[in-house]
């Protein structure tokens, strides 16, 4: 058996053995980032786990479950936990009173600040034990930011499984999924979920495919081999709809190439003999004789 199969054996194992854990992308993560992450959150939330994604920077996807990325690690638990956007000195008091049945928590803002917006509040229940954690496209640690520095206590002591495909890995993880030659981590995390037995749905498929789309180019970088259109066969059969994967805007310092307007044809101009050329330059150069060569002596606005 490989070092590949030992480490998705491994994986299963504590996936079956373990009841909650969190699933960590690093800083500023790729899209093949978040569409593997996304993909295994979906997968995992199959077998009934208590399962999370964390980030410390904010993601913008339209990937299913990308909405589920948070910024603290949470693993369920039974404590619940109201979240909203705060600026420092904005919140007066809380407070809470209990009318009948209904507990009632009140956030009072301070003069000058304007009221909370109930749609920015977020709900999710905190307090659970982590038992083991993801790190996904992280070559090291230190790559998943804040997440990381502000919670070292709870990687002590947990299962890290790392699944990467960096060569620059660090090998940190208890258990390392690593293959620098993959063309993209979404392909391993479809290898993760394929020796799960854990069905791949539409949602599942789409994502991965979005994910390895996009580390590939649209299937164009060196990278890709015959197992990389094999594995996005197996995503197609499964319902994965092809998804437009956006290029950032070209913020060039250089000036654009200017686009020559299709819609209409181009006026060529017809090229001159050189003998024609010369001539119109005879014509259009001043004369230079003696007196041309003389300086010139300005009086009163008259010239010597």
């Amino acid at each position: 058996m490989n070092n590949h199969q030992n480490s998705l054996t491994r994986i299963n194992d504590i996936l079956g053995k373990s009841a909650s854990g969190v699933i960590i992308i690093p800083n500023n993560p790729t899209v093949d980032a978040i569409a593997g992450a996304t993909a295994l959150y979906l997968a995992i939330s199959k077998m009934g786990k208590n399962i999370s994604i964390s980030c410390s920077t904010k993601i913008q996807s339209d990937l299913t479950a990308s909405d589920k990325v948070q910024s603290t690690i949470a693993t369920g638990g039974n404590s619940l936990m109201i979240s909203f956007p705060y600026n420092d000195g904005s919140i007066d008091k809380v407070d809470y009173n209990i009318q009948g049945s209904n507990f009632n928590l009140i956030v009072t803002p301070r003069p000058g600040f304007p009221k909370l917006n109930p749609q920015m509040v977020n709900y999710s229940y905190t307090g659970g034990v982590v038992d083991f954690i993801i790190t996904i496209d992280a070559p090291s640690l230190n790559s998943l930011g804040q997440i990381y520095t502000d919670n070292q206590t709870q990687f002590t002591g947990h299962e890290i499984i790392n699944i990467d495909r960096h060569l620059t890995n660090a090998f940190f993880g208890t258990v390392n999924l690593v293959n620098k030659t993959s063309s993209s981590v979404s392909e391993l995390i479809l290898a993760v979920i394929q020796s799960t037995k854990i069905e791949i749905d539409k949602d599942i498929a789409t994502n991965l495919y979005a994910g390895i789309a996009s580390s590939t180019n649209n299937f164009t970088s060196y990278s890709v081999n015959a197992e990389t259109f094999e594995n996005i066969a197996t995503l197609m059969r499964q319902g994965a709809v092809k998804r437009i994967i956006k290029k950032p805007t070209n913020t060039s310092i250089f000036n654009p190439i200017p686009v020559v307007n299709q819609t209409t044809t181009p006026e060529v101009q017809k090229a001159k003999p050189i003998e024609s050329v010369e001539k119109e330059n005879l014509k259009e150069k001043p004369a230079t004789g003696e007196n041309w060569l003389k300086p010139k002596i300005f009086k009163d606005g008259s010239i010597f």
